[in-house]
């Protein structure tokens, strides 16, 4: 069967880790639970004509490659074998060389009538899988729906599977990721994607003026400037989860999205609005400033949300909320309705914060001992520091350091004994330390005669 078009459709093939006794008939047999199978390809040595253990799998849809993804990621194919990685191939037209994130593969763009409710949106969309959150695109300064929204699902096979089954009225399709077109479209409204709206205005009515982290202005609250929306920075990665556990403390929070670039990678800034004027002052009266994780201060300011307060009603509500709002702060929630969140549970964050169940620490191996194996790893969205790494990979035994590739996203650990390797490789892949995402893999033995960077599988 000859394919003419392997990214027909996108995200359909998927790029496999496996090892190099796994046949194509194996991988065939073990991936057609999930859909109907195109095309398998083990990648071969050209000298040997040995497999190098990476293959590729095409689907005939791009929800069974992501179902299989999802399923298979992690899993053993025989005895004796090492579980295998299973990631969403990158377009062959690609200038990138990164695999899909499943974070790229979540959210959808879908054009829906303008009288559709957020609710609307998701009763529509339900269908096809648990939904995180719905956005409508609304004119910044009427309020009024765009007739465009975001859909955003926990697993990418529940987006695929929309893409393909809702109706076609919808012309639902893959969310780019956040450029500073998309950011404009999404948060002010003006729809960078000419093909749905025409005449789209390309400025953005959000600028941001970042203040400088040492310094943390006091809020004249007399002078109505602050709004139902905020903007965070932070100087570390931060998860999108991490941010919406942070702010969700604060009852009322009704959207929270981290910015990112066209890369997929993190900007640093986070989005979030409130339903009310009062949540919004005292999450910003609380956080900003606020060390999260410990050693990295938040910065939290107001941003424009585009309601007008400049009538003498409109400042005299902005005024008395405020009010409210400070008396809870300093006077404790006894003179206000709204509940005082406890943040004890999170000052005390461990200094390593992740999902893995760590071992115990243990020592470093001899400085001078030989390099049995080698890892390397790539950061998104940016590389953690060498304490915090050599922590982290030491609990496995036998690390003898680690290095960080100055200018780059990547480091390699090197280690005494090919075994702890191996096992810190199996339980720190596509894990999230600290808020930043790990890819970890086996690193080519160093070629002496060759200055190019090591492949990464």
């Amino acid at each position: 069967m000859v394919i003419e078009n392997l990214d027909d459709p996108p995200n359909s093939r998927l790029f496999v880790v496996t090892s190099r006794s796994i046949t194509e008939d194996e991988l065939r047999d073990r991936f057609s639970d999930f859909g109907d199978i195109q095309g398998v390809w083990v990648v071969k040595d050209k000298q040997t004509k040995e497999s190098k253990g990476i293959a590729y799998v095409k689907f005939a849809r791009s929800s069974q490659a992501c179902l299989a993804m999802e399923e298979m990621h992690g899993k053993v194919l025989m005895d004796g074998t090492k579980p295998i990685k299973v990631f969403i191939a990158q377009s062959r037209s690609s200038a990138t060389h990164r695999d899909v994130e499943d974070e790229q593969l979540t959210r959808i763009f879908v054009m829906i009538p303008k009288s559709f409710s957020e609710e609307d949106l998701k009763n529509t969309f339900k269908e096809y899988g648990d939904i995180e959150y719905c956005v409508i695109i609304k004119n910044k300064f009427t309020g009024e729906s765009k007739g465009l929204g975001y859909v955003r699902y926990y697993k990418p096979s529940e987006a695929a599977l929309a893409i393909e089954l809702c109706d076609k009225a919808y012309r639902a399709i893959l969310a780019e990721p956040r450029t500073k077109a998309s950011s404009t479209e999404e948060y002010s409204g003006a729809a960078a994607r000419s093909d749905y709206v025409g005449g789209a205005d390309s400025t953005n009515h959000y600028t941001f003026s970042m203040a400088d982290p040492g310094s943390f202005p006091v809020v004249d609250y007399r002078s109505g400037d602050f709004t139902r929306c905020l903007m965070m920075s932070t100087r570390a990665g931060l998860t999108q989860e991490q941010i919406f556990a942070l702010f969700d403390i604060i009852p009322g929070m009704e959207y929270c999205e981290l910015q990112r670039d066209s890369y997929g990678m993190s900007k640093g800034h986070a989005l979030i609005r409130y339903s009310n004027l009062g949540s919004a002052v005292y999450a910003k009266e609380k956080l900003n400033g606020f060390e999260y994780p410990p050693g990295n201060r938040l910065v939290v300011n107001f941003i424009d949300d585009g309601e007008d307060r400049s009538s003498p009603v409109g400042r005299m509500a902005t005024q008395f909320v405020a009010a409210q709002m400070m008396a809870a702060v300093w006077n404790g929630p006894s003179t206000s309705q709204v509940v005082k969140p406890s943040f004890s549970s999170v000052s005390t964050v461990p200094r390593i914060q992740t999902d893995v169940n760590l071992p115990p620490l243990k020592k470093l191996a001899p400085p001078d001992s030989k390099a049995k194996e080698r890892l390397f790893v790539v950061f998104s969205p940016s590389p953690l520091p060498p304490d915090v790494l050599e922590d982290v990979f030491c609990r496995f035994g036998s690390l003898i350091e680690v290095h960080l590739v100055p200018g780059r996203k990547v480091g390699y650990m090197k280690y005494a004994d090919k075994q702890c390797a191996d096992e810190a490789m199996a339980a720190l892949h596509g894990r999230v330390v600290n808020g930043v995402k790990m890819k970890v893999m086996l690193a080519d033995p160093p070629r002496e005669e060759s200055h190019k960077r090591p492949r990464t599988y």
